[in-house]
């Protein structure tokens, strides 16, 4: 299925979510608060089998960001609750990659990709505009395990940083997702023995210091400045276990949103993928 194919999939498909109120009252919280989760899923077929659902019912999130999905829409059965609109980004390439939003706010557009064939072919960019900021769900290539892929890593951050810029002339952006690198030596286990492994590159750093010089902020790193809080762990050898991770998922926000930001968390307790869930919650 074409990201094209998979876009018309969901304009058929999707229930739309109840109308959503500031100062009201809906599915449990109160919605002076938007709350924004995403996830890194590593195949939304098999977390729907372990504990996606009572993630769901627990965290309730407004609108919840997912990656790696691996399927299309046709390929799932969607067992969430009905006031949850999904939209989804899928590979050409089937069981690759992947992007999907479900959120109970109704979207005023949706686009896949940042409108650039050479990189729109993957699923991962799947963007939702809303009353006052749009939302930039982003699954960043990996540079591979022999940089292989390095070259091409440093052309997409430079033309997603371009696209972000892009909206933010119109209102203000929220980006979240896995960013695939680790920007500081306190955001991995382990920095001296990882410079030149893949998602701890000077290169694939610098790509993120763009995104800070630019304006965005780096929403954990507003409410944490010590190491130790990842979002990644290799499945090999217990690393979870012991902590010996990588924080490689994020949520960055344009400078103006800053004052609405009240919180921003890494749920490393929640099972299910070789990552985490993070969350940010701002002000209606």
């Amino acid at each position: 299925m074409t990201p094209r194919q998979c876009a018309e999939e969901l304009k058929s498909s999707n229930r739309a979510p109840p109308p959503f109120r500031a100062g009201a009252r809906q599915h449990g919280h109160y919605s002076g608060l938007v709350k924004i989760l995403s996830w890194n899923v590593n195949g939304l077929r098999a977390v729907l089998k372990k504990n996606f659902l009572e993630f769901l019912e627990s965290e309730k999130p407004d609108v919840l960001c997912l990656q790696e999905t691996k399927c299309s829409p046709d390929q799932v059965t969607p067992t969430w609750p009905g006031y949850y609109a999904s939209f989804w980004n899928c590979a050409e390439k089937k069981g690759y990659s992947g992007t999907a939003i479900l959120t109970r706010i109704p979207p005023l557009k949706i686009q896949t990709g940042m409108g650039k064939p050479l990189h729109d072919k993957e699923g991962r960019i799947l963007t939702a505009e809303f009353e006052d900021f749009f939302l930039v769900n982003v699954y960043v290539p990996n540079s591979r395990r022999e940089l292989e892929r390095l070259p091409y890593r440093q052309k997409w951050d430079r033309d997603f940083l371009a696209y972000l810029r892009k909206l933010e002339r119109r209102k203000p952006v929220v980006f979240c997702g896995d960013l695939n690198v680790a920007h500081m030596e306190l955001d991995l286990a382990n920095p001296k023995a990882n410079v030149r492994n893949h998602g701890f590159t000077v290169e694939e750093r610098e790509g993120f210091t763009a995104f800070v010089k630019a304006g965005f902020v780096d929403t954990f790193r507003e409410f944490e400045k010590a190491g130790g809080h990842y979002t990644w762990w290799s499945p090999m050898s217990g690393a979870r276990a012991r902590n010996v991770g990588w924080r490689i998922d994020y949520f960055l926000v344009s400078k103006v949103l800053r004052p609405r930001l009240t919180s921003a968390r890494i749920l490393a307790d929640v099972p299910g993928s070789d990552h985490c869930p993070v969350c940010i919650t701002l002000k209606t």
